[in-house]
């Protein structure tokens, strides 16, 4: 039976994060009736994250390994799960178990009237340095691209499939995925979300390529939301024949 919700987590040098995240990820959706699948996208890891990765897909076949074959970032092992995926509902979550699974379910309610649901940290367990670089971002994001979303920096997301109709890969676009969804007409939410700290691995991000490439990146975001063209309403004579 084909997956109808896949759940895709970008992971590099997580090793010791692979098996309790499966666990936990599993575990959060085992009330779910739709077919579930959970896809470890490794960046080209150089420890034994790979090997975690088989070990987990061995112990439950519904855990899948998608491993590039050079180091490429956030965005683009996303991308790469996007693409190695079919379901019509797709989660994603960080690799460093900071993000809590058990908020899967609330969020999938909530994709009846959204299509796009992002969650928001609260009482992060976070550095001092990074939760003033989110709050210095959210302000320039306010002021450049005058919408205000709290937390694009929180990786715990589910969304429907059709969402990435509007989205394009550049390396930075999970830092502005809720506002070009949104960009694009669809309805998104944020609704508030566990955070807890690590326990395992160290974090990939220092300030430069977390606040200084993200500020650098936001003009470039602002300029294709200025020109970017979303599908018009219109009326066809004769009208247009379904397919058959």
């Amino acid at each position: 039976m084909s997956p109808e919700i896949s759940i895709i987590v970008p992971m590099y040098n997580e090793a010791d994060n692979v098996a309790p995240l499966a666990t936990q990820v599993l575990a959060a959706l085992r009330d779910e009736k739709r077919p579930v699948e959970l896809v470890l996208v490794d960046d080209c890891s150089t420890d034994d994250t790979w090997a975690r990765i088989q070990a987990a897909h061995q112990a439950d076949p519904r855990v899948r390994g998608i491993r590039h074959s050079r180091n490429s970032g956030q965005s683009a092992a996303l991308w790469t799960g996007f693409r190695g995926t079919t379901s019509p509902i797709i989660g994603t979550l960080d690799g460093d178990l900071q993000n809590d699974p058990a908020d899967f379910p609330r969020m999938l309610a909530e994709l009846g009237q959204y299509d796009l649901v992002c969650g928001k940290r609260t009482q992060r367990k976070d550095t001092f340095v990074r939760r003033a670089s989110s709050r210095i971002a959210r302000g320039a994001r306010r002021t450049i691209l005058g919408v205000d979303f709290q937390d694009t920096g929180c990786g715990l997301r589910i969304f429907k499939r059709t969402v990435l109709e509007g989205l394009f890969a550049f390396n930075g676009f999970h830092r502005f995925m809720p506002i070009l969804v949104h960009g694009s007409g669809a309805k998104v939410c944020e609704i508030p979300v566990s955070h807890r700290p690590r326990v395992a691995g160290v974090s990939k991000y220092g300030v430069w390529n977390r606040l200084g490439r993200g500020l650098v990146d936001l003009f470039g975001v602002g300029w294709f939301q200025k020109r970017r063209t979303n599908p018009i309403p219109v009326t066809q004579i004769p009208p247009a024949k379904p397919p058959t």
